[in-house]
């Protein structure tokens, strides 16, 4: 694979006579240093991050060029300029209009690499160039080669962002189906795709998976490797129909005999992922084209209603690919969106890639005040649930990962990136859910729902991007934490809604401002039905994410000195800084426009 990689551009002062040569060491190792870095990221498939080092300092214009050179053959998606010097700024720049950029400029006052980042700044916003300043807060000794925790934060969190825009590049979103119950989010929009993510949309009718099913157009030894494992690990639970007198307009739609609704769903799962990724052993059965797949880096499923009103969901299905683990063992979660809602899909999407972790698809449903709870169930929150929490519950698609069965090396209950994931994790995420047949008064065509609760606690990031007319895509961000609720009352909430479905209690972080002025505010300002969760606290990432694709914020609770964009942005204004970056992503327009 062609992975995209970051470049560095180690800078200099062009001075030759004792200037140059006294800084051309100390210059390379800081470029070295920063790779080293950046190198304990991961790609999503777990593969170490590359970087490319120029071959030289770069002093003047033919350095610089000669670096481009380099650069152009290597897939470099993002370049870092570093210095420990003044240096000439519009002679040593990287004027590719096509790269992300960051400057590291060293704080010292021996030789002044702050002058030259603080030059070189000015210089790219002159030229309409977003550039991400990285300045030390404490001055080091000309001799110190190590790099201060606050330089390694922005570092870190540039390259994150820069290898997820470099990942989705030229992918595709593989859009199967059409528009689900009239959810707007379910449009998908090849414009905002090519525009903004630089990614193809293909379009994909449901029949064409009915038709891969129905000539078996998949692997028949996987088939039932996969239904081997579900039948050992999938144990179904609660049936929603049992005891039911059902209209006939029902029980005449169910196409696939209850019993082997298990069959039909391994088979739809293996052809949807061939669909997205391909698979060289349909090459060998003679489908040569099916072999190939649409190079997707997401995807989405219509289901509702078109396809459910007759065939089983495709809960199991978009539940298996978004967790990090199937019946082949731990593997790369696929950002697969429930319904079709595209716009969800791209928010897995985003999730996924700067965390590595499974992303959980959720309905944004209930806000349950501490009132209403106390009067329903008896209990009075407390904790991080004292203020109230939402409800985040879908028709049984959500990841495994999202139960918490996983254990990292501290003891603490988690959501991991595959490469972690170990047996005794996949086991304990497999154990914690059971699969419940799916409601036949929504689902006439059957099928199952990933059934559980959230039995851990963890900081999670909830996400959501929406479309809004006259701006385009926005980002929502809402950091917090999953809490416990007593069995009593988790039981007496779950049986108000579909019980079948999974479950997650998600208390947001409250500032006391804005739209986390209380946890009612949140839900209150949330943007549409659909939101997704991802392991950690991770909305400083997503932030500087969205403005390296141009694509504004419209409500976060991340901490003001964590909030990194292009050095730019503050020439749109430093009071409001939401404002700021609506006129900055406004201004700069979508990255591949």
């Amino acid at each position: 694979m062609n992975y995209p990689k970051i470049g560095i551009r180690p800078i200099i002062d062009g001075r030759w006579g004792g200037v140059r040569e006294s800084l051309e060491e100390t210059t390379m190792v800081m470029a070295k240093a920063a790779a080293d870095l950046i190198s304990t990221l991961r790609y999503p498939d777990g593969t170490p991050v590359q970087t490319v080092i120029a071959d030289s300092t770069i002093g003047g214009g033919a350095e610089a060029a000669a670096c481009e050179a380099k650069f152009s053959k290597e897939n470099v998606v993002a370049t870092l300029s570093v210095t420990r010097c003044w240096c000439y700024g519009m002679e040593t720049m990287d004027l590719n209009p096509n790269t992300i950029k960051a400057v590291w400029g060293f704080n010292g006052t021996e030789r002044p690499g702050a002058v030259y980042l603080a030059a070189v700044m000015a210089a790219y916003a002159q030229k309409g160039l977003p550039a991400f300043s990285i300045y030390g807060r404490d001055v080091q000794d000309l001799t110190d080669t190590t790099i201060p925790d606050d330089v390694k934060e922005k570092l870190l969190r540039f390259a994150r962002g820069a290898v997820a825009v470099g990942w989705m590049k030229n992918k595709s979103y593989v859009n199967i189906g059409g528009v689900s119950m009239g959810i707007a989010g379910s449009y998908c929009d090849m414009n905002m795709f090519s525009k903004y993510f630089g990614i193809r949309a293909e379009f994909v009718d449901m029949s064409d998976v009915l038709r891969r099913i129905h000539l078996g157009i998949y692997d028949p030894e996987e088939y039932e490797k996969a239904l081997k494992w579900i039948k050992e690990n999938c144990p179904e639970g609660f049936d929603v129909n049992a005891g039911k007198q059902l209209p006939e307009i029902i029980t005449r739609s169910k196409t696939v005999p209850a019993d082997k609704d298990w069959e039909f769903v391994a088979k739809l799962t293996i052809v949807i992922r061939d669909l997205l990724y391909g698979n060289k052993k349909l090459d060998e059965l003679g489908w040569h084209e099916e072999a190939l797949g649409k190079n997707a880096v997401a995807g989405g499923f219509q289901g509702q209603r078109a396809w459910t009103d007759w065939l089983p969901n495709a809960d199991f299905s978009e539940a298996i690919l978004a967790s990090t683990f199937d019946w082949n063992g731990a593997r790369q979660p696929t950002p697969f969106a429930t319904e079709n809602d595209t716009l969800n899909g791209v928010a897995m999407m985003l999730g996924t890639l700067v965390t590595n972790s499974a992303p959980c698809f959720h309905d944004v449903r209930t806000y349950w005040s501490p009132e209403a709870t106390e009067r329903v169930t008896g209990w009075k929150p407390d904790g991080k649930a004292k203020d109230g929490f939402i409800h985040l519950i879908n028709s049984g698609a959500t990841a495994l990962d999202g139960t918490g069965a996983a254990v990292n090396d501290k003891g603490e209950h988690c959501m991991k990136p595959f490469w972690e994931m170990t047996d005794k994790d996949i086991k304990a995420c497999l154990e914690a859910t059971d699969w419940e047949r799916a409601n036949y008064e929504y689902f006439r065509g059957g099928g199952f729902s990933s059934h559980f609760k959230n039995e851990h606690a963890m900081p999670v990031t909830l996400l959501r991007v929406n479309i809004i007319d006259g701006i385009g895509p926005v980002l929502q961000i809402a950091e917090g934490d999953t809490v416990l609720l007593p069995e009593d009352a988790h039981e007496t909430i779950m049986n108000r809604t579909d019980r079948t479905w999974p479950c997650t209690w998600f208390a947001p972080r409250i500032t006391g401002e804005g739209p986390f002025k209380d946890v009612y505010s949140v839900m209150a300002n949330w943007g549409s039905n659909h939101g997704v969760t991802v392991y950690g606290h991770v909305g400083a990432d997503l932030i500087t994410l969205a403005s390296m694709l141009r694509i504004p914020v419209s409500m976060h609770n991340v901490a003001p000195e964590k909030v990194y964009r292009p050095h730019a942005w503050a020439g749109f204004g430093t009071e409001d800084m939401e404002a700021a970056d609506y006129r900055a992503c406004k201004n700069y327009g979508p990255l591949y426009a």
